[in-house]
């Protein structure tokens, strides 16, 4: 695999050179880009998926639902619809993309919104009459000027090559990490010293003295996907799990669960994956033949939406099926600084539009 990425060098430094040239054409000004005075708020990455943007997206949720009217904007990947849509509750995951459709689901007081043009989607929202717009994965789309960039990376990619597509990972330089407010490691172990998180520290430090804060993944108790199913399953030692995952990197869930049930068997799917009644099939069989009459199917709540599209739901009634919700937490000091950057940010910016 190594030698095969080696093959693949080539073509990264070609596609290295394109978005090198693309990145300073904005920052000329060569190409434009547009700001706006209320406050827009990014989250992004810059390798393919994988970071946790929509658990850093919720946490941005509880903290400003509450005092601002607020919205969240997304292209809404894999949809079969064009253009900007206002997301319902009653929406399928192919029609606004699963990712928004469990925004929605979560939080079903606020706004959320899809829209492949970003720019036209937050004009949209502002007359409207939302406050405070916050965009799930739109680092790399220039041609919006947010007022407050959230760089994430994973904690284990920290130590691997930040190779360009097609050898690596990467799909914007690593220098851009220079165009954010915040930079947050996701997916911190426990165990990690403080000794390696200076080394990430030091690795990702800009001259322009960047925060660089450190978050972890909590899970939270078992939710059935379809809601006639009765609560009240939960994980133990006796429990045998057949584990359904479309998501770019399933291996922090996986290991999860394997501290707190018995087996684990996987059934592991591309990211967004459109799950057909074959797929359905498929996981019936592997459920079946779970020997252990204590047994579970379990997936994220990203594959859920799209589990919950009525010709794949009406298949699962019989089947004891839950997802796994998913939080960021911080560190305590880590935890007041991005509250404080983040508040700061969003009441500053609406004082100056008010004067």
């Amino acid at each position: 695999m190594a030698y095969f990425r080696l093959l693949l060098l080539p073509f990264s430094v070609l596609y290295g050179l394109i978005i090198w040239m693309r990145n300073r054409f904005y920052d000329w000004g060569w190409i434009g880009s547009t700001s706006f005075n209320n406050p827009i708020i990014v989250v992004g990455n810059l390798a393919v998926g994988g970071t946790g943007k929509s658990p850093m997206t919720e946490y941005l949720i509880r903290l400003l639902a509450g005092k601002y009217n607020m919205a969240t904007l997304s292209r809404g990947y894999g949809r079969k619809t064009q253009g900007f849509l206002e997301v319902s509750v009653n929406d399928s995951a192919t029609k606004c993309g699963d990712e928004p459709l469990q925004f929605k689901h979560k939080f079903p007081h606020i706004t959320v919104a899809v829209s492949e043009n970003r720019v036209k989607g937050i004009v949209r929202l502002i007359q409207s009459g939302h406050e405070a717009i916050v965009l799930d994965d739109a680092f790399q789309h220039r041609a919006l000027r947010p007022g407050f960039a959230i760089l994430l990376f994973d904690y284990q990619s920290m130590w691997q090559p930040k190779w360009l597509l097609p050898a690596g990972n990467y799909r914007d330089c690593f220098q851009e990490r220079r165009r954010a407010d915040i930079m947050v490691v996701t997916k911190t172990p426990v165990e990690a010293s403080n000794q390696e998180k200076e080394r990430i520290r030091h690795n990702l430090s800009t001259s322009l003295d960047v925060p660089v804060l450190f978050s972890s993944i909590g899970y939270g108790p078992l939710i059935p996907i379809l809601p006639e199913v009765r609560d009240g399953a939960t994980l133990d030692r006796d429990i045998s799990v057949l584990l359904i995952t479309g998501i770019v990197n399933p291996t922090p869930l996986y290991d999860y669960l394997a501290t707190q049930v018995k087996d684990i068997v996987q059934l592991r799917y591309p990211d967004h994956h459109q799950y057909t009644l074959a797929d359905i099939q498929k996981m019936v069989n592997r459920f079946d033949e779970l020997k252990n009459p204590r047994k579970l199917i379990i997936t994220t709540e990203k594959d859920a939406q799209r589990f919950l599209t009525p010709t794949l739901s009406s298949h699962l009634t019989s089947l004891p099926m839950y997802m796994v919700p998913i939080r960021i937490t911080f560190e305590n000091e880590d935890e007041d600084t991005f509250r404080e950057l983040v508040l700061n940010y969003c009441a500053n910016t609406l004082a100056d539009n008010n004067f």
